[in-house]
């Protein structure tokens, strides 16, 4: 790499380590530990099966993620009531949780692997879903102040 390629590169992976994106994708990261743990927690205690657990567990992630990206993510856009943009931000989620939700029920139908291990088919599911989540996110729920 030349000399002066290198700094660019730096300086652009420094941006996008700091930016909302990212932020917003380790938030993901988080908020599918915290589905996985809901959704065991809906097999082995609740004795949910496959697909409502998963349902179940989506609900548990998508309030985490909420709080979280509301805080960390887009703390600087327009405030609104509380139970208001839960409401928009869960409802702005449902067309990734549609991507989401159909790459692990083909998962757990079709792969005996992601049956045993459901924690593969659902971190494969929310990573479908992170571009559109984070679209749909920054748009409806979490638009900047003035708009």
């Amino acid at each position: 790499m030349s000399e002066t390629a290198r700094p660019r590169l730096e300086v652009l992976i420094r941006g996008f380590l700091r930016g909302r994106f990212f932020r917003f994708a380790l938030v993901g990261a988080a908020g599918a530990l915290v589905d996985i743990g809901a959704l065991y927690f809906a097999l082995h205690v609740l004795g949910l099966d496959l697909y409502s657990g998963r349902v179940f567990s989506f609900f548990c992630a998508v309030s985490f993620t909420f709080f979280a990206n509301r805080r960390f993510t887009f703390g600087d856009a327009a405030r609104q009531p509380l139970i208001r943009q839960w409401a928009v931000f869960a409802t702005s989620q449902l067309g990734g949780l549609g991507v989401n939700y159909a790459v692990y029920a083909v998962m757990v139908t079709w792969w005996d692997v992601a049956r045993a291990v459901p924690a593969i088919a659902v971190v494969c599911g929310s990573l479908a879903g992170l571009v559109f989540n984070y679209a749909a996110a920054r748009r409806l729920a979490f638009r900047p102040r003035g708009d």
